[in-house]
C-alpha cells in the first residue's frame, strides 16, 4: 500500500487489491459497490476487534456490553422489556434469553415482575451492573475518540453524513415499540 508524501494517508489498501484480483478474472463486473460495502464491513471487523479488547479489560464481551449499555442509557430505573431490549439489540428473542440468562448468573442484571403486566418480565441493571457499565462505557468513550483521533472533525462530520445515508438505504424501518409488553 503506497502512502501520499503530503497528507499520508493511503492511495491504495487491501480491498484495492481484491477488487484488482475481480477485475483480472471478471472484467465484466461494476465493482464499486464491492469495494464500498468491503471497506465497511473490514472497518467494522477492525473495529470490533479494537472495542473487544477495551471490554475485555472489564470481563465484558461485546454483547455483554452492548446489552448493559442499552439499559443503562434508557435512563434510570435502567429498565426495559425483554422485547424493548432484543428490538434495541437486533437479535431474536431466543439469543436474548440466552443473554439475559448469562447476565443475571453473573449479578449483572435482574428479571423483575412488570407492574403493568402480570404476564411479563422487566429486565433491570443491577447496583453491580450500573457500576460497571458506567465504568466500561467512559472507557469504551476514550477508545474510540483515540481511534478516530486522526480524522479531523469535518473528516468524521462527512463520514457519519455518509453513513447515515447507506444506513437509511439498508436498515430496515425501526419497529413500533409504543406498545408496551
Amino acid at each position: 500500500m503506497q502512502k501520499t508524501e503530503t497528507n499520508e494517508q493511503p492511495q491504495t489498501d487491501r480491498v484495492d487489491v481484491i477488487l484488482d484480483q475481480w477485475r483480472r478474472e471478471r472484467p465484466d463486473l461494476e465493482l464499486a459497490a464491492m469495494g464500498t460495502i468491503g471497506r465497511i464491513k473490514r472497518s467494522a471487523a477492525f473495529a470490533q476487534r479494537n472495542l473487544g479488547e477495551v471490554f475485555s479489560v472489564y470481563n465484558l464481551t461485546l454483547w455483554e456490553f452492548d446489552v448493559l449499555a442499552t439499559l443503562r442509557r434508557s435512563g434510570k430505573p435502567c429498565r426495559m422489556s425483554p422485547t424493548e431490549l432484543f428490538s434495541m439489540l437486533m437479535i431474536t428473542s431466543g439469543t436474548m434469553t440466552h443473554r439475559m440468562n448469562r447476565l443475571e448468573t453473573r449479578g449483572l442484571i435482574e428479571r423483575l415482575a412488570n407492574p403493568a403486566d402480570s404476564r411479563s418480565r422487566l429486565v433491570q441493571l443491577t447496583k453491580k451492573g450500573f457500576d460497571l457499565i458506567n465504568e466500561a462505557v467512559s472507557a469504551h468513550v476514550d477508545n474510540i475518540e483515540a481511534l478516530l483521533a486522526p480524522l479531523g472533525s469535518d473528516d468524521r462530520d462527512e463520514l457519519d453524513r455518509l453513513l447515515r445515508k447507506v444506513l437509511s438505504i439498508l436498515e430496515p424501518p425501526a419497529p413500533d415499540l409504543t406498545e408496551k409488553e
